[in-house]
Parts: structure tokens; C-alpha cells; sequence
């Protein structure tokens, strides 16, 4: 897009894409996106925010667009991960010493774990569609996924090395992701074998109808993203599920304590699973966040809002750090 930077920064052992505009001296604000995504889900807030005045900073993250992707689940832990985002931070935030968040879908979840392991980087988090769950020490998260939604639930359907990925590559690739971005299943997100993907050979992919907020322009561009690399770097974000439950063990019982605000959809597939709803407006989520300070709920909106209500979601970034910001100059 027009006036966005792009270029190549070593963090971590691996290389990391960023595009980025804003002011130089702006307030840093990091955008982390999920699966299937790109640093393509936050164009309309990198305009945004940097027509305010801070610096939007979005990254490919390691297995995903322009980024190097190792081939072994094993190096997609939380913990090289989140390696990379603070290595990514020392890079671009100069003088900073803190800096603002914003995470969705996975990009949320590695937001929570930033937060987790290095809050005193941390101004706020803005946090869309995944709320955090702390560790449970007696059960694997693919175990517990598993008795609770089944065999087909799409987290365990991903765990299968190179089977997901023939599924795919046997779909038409746009059909594929205009249905992962603009469907609004509810409830948890479930893969039947007989019919994994919702396909249609009766689809023509040249003429799928899209919603106003989707443009066949953006299809194409994530389209040429995925030809290119493939599914697995995403996939393997879900395959070391286990593997990072393992390693965070220390964290057992630990809470966020950086300023949050959580904005999801509606319709969004995790705000609609069985028990999340009550999980956050119960208390059970401020419990476990003591420095919540906002729930949005946002109407007609889907699992993409970042995308669906994209003037909406950046007024309400913008109004969160503008609050913090006014808050820390009144000590």
C-alpha cells in the first residue's frame, strides 16, 4: 500500500519482514497478526495510527509471508517467538523504553506472552478475538482441545503432519481464504473430514462474491502470498502447542499485569464457543488480567474485525494509548 515501508531485520538467528509508517519519533505501537494472516490484516490501522502519530510497526511473523520459516514445529514455541518480537523491539524502538501492543487471533496470543515475559516492555495491550487463558499444569492444551470439542476441532486437525496441508493444496486457494475471512461460523471451528474445508467444485474462484470490507485486491495479495509459501509455518504455530505448554511451565499461575483492553466481534468464532463469553464478562478473565481495563464487544462484526470495522477498531486503539499516555503524564 502507498506510504507503507517495508524491509528485512535480523532478529533472533532468523530474518523477519516489517513493513512500518509513522513518524520516527512516533510512540511504537507493534501489530501482531494470526493465521492465515499477514502484516497485510493491519494496513488500515498502519494508516490510521500513523496519520495520528505513532510509529505502526507490523511484522511477518516467522513462518508467514516475507519472513524466514523454519520447516520444524519444534521452532515456533512461544518462547522463540516471542524471541523475536523483543528482539524485534530493541530494532525499532530506539530510545523507547516501552512501547504499545496490538494482537490478533495468534498475534493476541503472542501478545499475552510478550506481556508475560517481559511486561516492563509493555505501555498496553490492545487485544483482539483471544483472551488469555493462563496455563493448566494438569492437562495438554491439545489434550484438553481434543475432550472437548472432538477429534475434528480444527486445532487437532492441524496436528497431523502434511495431512491439513494436502486438504489444502487441494482446495481452490482463493475459495479457501475468502472463506476463512469472511465465514462467520459460530461456535468452535470445526473441520469434518467428509468435508473439511466446506468445499464447492461448483465455485468459481474468479467470481466469489466478497463482502465490501474484502477486496479482490486483497485476496490477490494473500493469494500470492500463500502460493508462494505454503501453509506449514502457520500450521506449526498449532503442532508446538504442546511443546510450548512444556516449556512455560514456570509461568504456571502467573497473571497479565500490563494495562489491556479486549475488543472482539460478535460473530467471531472464539467470542461464540461454548463457555468463552462467560470466561470474559464472569470475572473469570479480570481475574487473571487484574489491569483489564475495557471489554468491546463489536456488533456485525466477525473473527476479522481488525478488517470488517477497521475505522472503529483504530479509534478504539488510539483511545486506549491516548488514555495511558494522559494517565502516566499526570504522576
Amino acid at each position: 500500500m502507498e506510504g507503507i515501508d517495508h524491509r528485512m531485520v535480523s532478529v533472533n538467528g532468523i530474518t523477519l519482514h516489517i513493513a512500518e509508517k509513522g513518524p520516527k519519533e512516533g510512540p511504537v505501537v507493534l501489530l501482531l497478526h494470526g493465521f492465515p494472516d499477514l502484516w497485510y490484516t493491519w494496513r488500515h490501522q498502519i494508516t490510521g495510527l500513523s496519520s495520528l502519530g505513532y510509529r505502526a510497526v507490523a511484522p511477518d511473523l516467522r513462518g508467514c509471508g516475507d519472513s524466514d520459516s523454519p520447516e520444524s514445529f519444534s521452532d515456533y514455541t512461544y518462547l522463540k517467538v516471542v524471541g523475536d518480537l523483543i528482539a524485534l523491539l530493541d530494532s525499532v524502538a530506539g530510545d523507547q523504553e516501552k512501547v504499545f501492543l496490538v494482537g490478533h487471533d495468534w498475534g493476541a496470543i503472542m501478545g499475552w506472552f510478550l506481556c508475560l515475559f517481559r511486561p516492563e516492555k509493555i505501555k498496553g495491550f490492545v487485544c483482539l478475538s483471544v483472551p488469555y487463558i493462563p496455563r493448566n499444569p494438569s492437562v495438554k492444551p491439545v489434550q484438553w482441545l481434543k475432550a472437548m470439542f472432538g477429534d475434528d476441532y480444527y486445532v487437532c486437525r492441524f496436528q497431523e503432519p502434511g495431512k491439513i496441508e494436502q486438504e489444502f493444496a487441494s482446495s481452490d486457494l482463493r475459495i479457501l481464504l475468502g472463506n476463512i475471512f469472511t465465514g462467520r461460523p459460530l461456535g468452535p471451528a470445526i473441520l469434518p473430514k467428509n468435508n473439511p474445508l466446506g468445499k464447492n467444485p461448483n465455485l468459481n474462484s474468479k467470481n466469489i462474491e466478497l463482502p465490501k470490507w474484502f477486496s479482490k485486491e486483497g485476496l490477490d495479495f494473500y493469494a500470492s502470498k500463500f502460493e508462494k509459501t505454503g501453509f506449514l509455518g502457520g500450521l506449526n504455530y498449532y503442532r508446538a502447542l504442546d511443546l510450548s505448554w512444556e516449556h512455560t511451565a514456570p509461568w504456571t499461575g502467573a497473571k497479565i499485569q500490563v494495562p489491556v483492553k479486549f475488543m472482539t466481534g460478535d460473530f467471531d468464532t472464539v467470542y461464540t464457543t461454548p463457555g468463552v463469553k462467560e470466561y470474559i464478562h464472569g470475572g473469570g478473565f479480570a481475574a487473571n488480567v487484574p489491569n483489564l481495563q475495557e471489554i468491546v464487544v463489536i456488533q456485525d462484526a466477525g473473527h476479522s474485525v481488525n478488517q470488517e470495522k477497521p475505522q472503529e477498531v483504530t479509534a478504539h486503539i488510539n483511545d486506549f494509548f491516548i488514555k495511558l499516555q494522559n494517565k502516566n503524564k499526570s504522576f
